[in-house]
């Protein structure tokens, strides 16, 4: 009786030869890696000078409450201690982050929906020191 290996197709080639040229001592990056040491250094990180660039966006305390009156009996979050400057950038990335619905409103930032917790994670996030839940 015949092996099954002598009766299967095999279509695969006799026999593979390997070329000289995908050799690593001609791979097409020898010569660059030769090039690599007339590169120039890379230029300092600039950690000090973004220090001091930090854009205050938070007063001392900030104030996340919850409240239904006067929004037609919708429950809103409205955050207060925001610093003019950040109101409307802050605002547009609550939106964003929270998949709701937000609007400045005079001195507060106001958020549709129930997210006290998420807010003051968020804002916890972003560098706010001292955030308050409460009315």
């Amino acid at each position: 009786m015949a092996k099954w290996s002598e009766h299967r197709n095999d279509k695969t080639p006799a026999s593979t030869t390997t070329s000289s040229s995908t050799s690593p001592a001609s791979s097409p990056f020898a010569a660059l890696s030769a090039l690599r040491a007339s590169l120039p250094e890379a230029p300092p990180t600039p950690t000090a000078a973004v220090a001091d660039k930090v854009i205050k966006r938070f007063g001392e305390k900030v104030v996340v409450r919850l409240t239904r009156k006067g929004h037609g009996g919708k429950t809103v979050t409205i955050v207060s201690g925001v610093l003019p400057d950040a109101r409307d950038t802050l605002c547009t990335a609550m939106k964003k982050k929270l998949g709701t619905g937000a609007r400045v409103d005079g001195d507060d930032i106001v958020i549709q929906g129930e997210v006290v917790d998420r807010v003051v994670m968020l804002l916890e996030a972003e560098g706010a020191k001292r955030v308050v839940r409460g009315s």
